[in-house]
This record gives structure tokens, sequence and C-alpha cells, in this order.
């Protein structure tokens, strides 16, 4: 007789939530091929020396298997550093999280942070002369690695100062400006870029590098299209395009936490 416990459940339930958020974070990252490949690879795996006692089959892919962690690790270090940061999410820890960090600098009087009108305030003139620009904002997952492929600015955040950067006779409009610790850090930056099929192609390389941020890191992505002047954001590999200066405001203050 099979006798099944809370904690054989406790199990399954675990198992289960950790394929899940495998399962979302690759389908975010454009290799959702390979999540069912490593699947179907574990499944044949349990199946050959456990089940069906098939040693040799069993011995051969238990050596791949030391050996093919090592190389996942390696190929998907940023979906794996990813993965964990979103485990220990401040949605999910907020209080454990007040008990160790103080509050967020730079907030304004009411709660919300108050650099989202100096970059809301910009995007909006900047998509009325259609002027291209992507500003990057960081979130949980450092972006300095990609700060340091830019040039470094170190610069309080102001609406002039961000149009500026992205006039089309600065040496620094054609790369992305990132924003971390309530200070623009760097501009010119390059980002990586997703090759995500399913994206239109009439958007261009700002809209593909705003993408590939968001689905690398967890950072949230604002682009100002060059052609047509319409505001995008990306973020967790979502891009949502032609957004109004209004709701461009209300998307960034759901989407930057309040701590």
């Amino acid at each position: 007789m099979i006798s099944f416990s809370l904690l054989d459940a406790l199990d399954i339930t675990i198992a289960a939530l950790l394929l899940f958020y495998i399962f979302r974070i690759m389908k975010e990252s454009g290799t959702l091929n390979v999540f069912f490949g490593l699947l179907a690879f574990i499944t044949v795996w349990v199946l050959a020396s456990p089940i069906f006692g098939m040693k040799l089959i069993g011995t051969v892919l238990d050596k791949f298997m030391s050996i093919g962690l090592i190389i996942i690790v390696i190929l998907f270090k940023d979906q794996i550093k990813r993965f964990l940061v979103e485990l220990g999410d401040h949605k999910r820890w907020r209080v454990l999280r007040r008990m160790f960090h103080h509050s967020r600098a730079g907030k304004g009087s009411d709660g919300t942070d108050s650099f989202i009108f100096p970059i809301v305030y910009a995007c909006m003139n900047m998509a009325k002369t259609r002027t291209g620009a992507l500003i990057v904002i960081e979130q949980s997952i450092s972006l300095e690695a990609y700060e340091r492929s830019g040039d470094i600015i170190d610069a309080n955040i102001n609406s002039r100062l961000i149009e500026n950067i992205f006039f089309k006779n600065s040496p620094l409009h054609d790369g992305a400006l990132i924003i971390a610790h309530d200070r623009i850090q760097s501009a010119g930056c390059i980002l990586p870029i997703s090759h995500d099929t399913n994206i239109p192609r009439s958007l261009g390389l700002r809209h593909r590098s705003a993408l590939g941020i968001s689905q690398a890191t967890d950072a949230l992505a604002i682009v100002v299209s060059e052609e047509t002047g319409y505001i995008s954001v990306a973020h967790r590999g979502e891009l949502t395009t032609r957004l109004s200066t209004s709701e461009l405001e209300h998307r960034l203050s759901q989407l930057i936490p309040d701590e």
C-alpha cells in the first residue's frame, strides 16, 4: 500500500513551484525550448536508472548530469541570478527587508520616487520632438557591468540633463542611460539585444535592447521612438508600447518599489 503524507505533499508543491519559476524565467528570456529539452532529459534520466534499472545508460546519464550542471550554470548564469533575486523579492519578504534596510533615499513626502516626474517630463518633451531615447532604471539586480560600458555621469536626475544626453548631436544619444540609486550613473551604455522573434519588425534596436535588458535583469526600460515618438516600457520580458505620459507615470509608480 502506498502511503502519502503531508511531507510528500509539501515536497511535490515545492518541486512544482520551482519548475514554474524556471519555466517563467526561461520563457521571458526566450530560452523556453532549452527548458523543455532539459525537462525531457531529466525525465529520461529518472526513468532509465531508478525505475527501469538500466544501469549502463543510467551511469552515462549520471556522468553527463554532473558535467551538464556546470555547463548550465555557465550558460545561464544571468537567468539563475535573476531566479534567486526573484525568490528574495521585496514583495514576498517585505517585513524581513524592513528589519535590515533603511527606507530608500530620494522619496518625496508622498512616498513616491522623487525622480519619476523628471523622467516623465523628459520623455514627454522627447516624444514631441521625436528624439530617440533609452532609459534603464535599476531594480534589485545590479547594472554595474552595463554602466561600465558607457561614460560615467553620476549626476542628479533632472529632465534637462536627460534631454541633452539624447539630443541628436550628442555623442551619447545612441546608447542607453542608466539610473541607479536615484542618480544618473552613466550614459551611452551598451545593452544585450533580445532575439525574441515575436517582436514586431517595425520596432528598432532601442526596443530590442530594452526588451533584452528586461529579460536579463529585473530592470525597467523606457523607450522613446525616434520614428514615431511613441513611448514604450519593457519590464520582466514584456514590452508595452504606445503609452501616454500619464500612463507612463502611473506605470513607473507601480513598478518602482517603495521600500
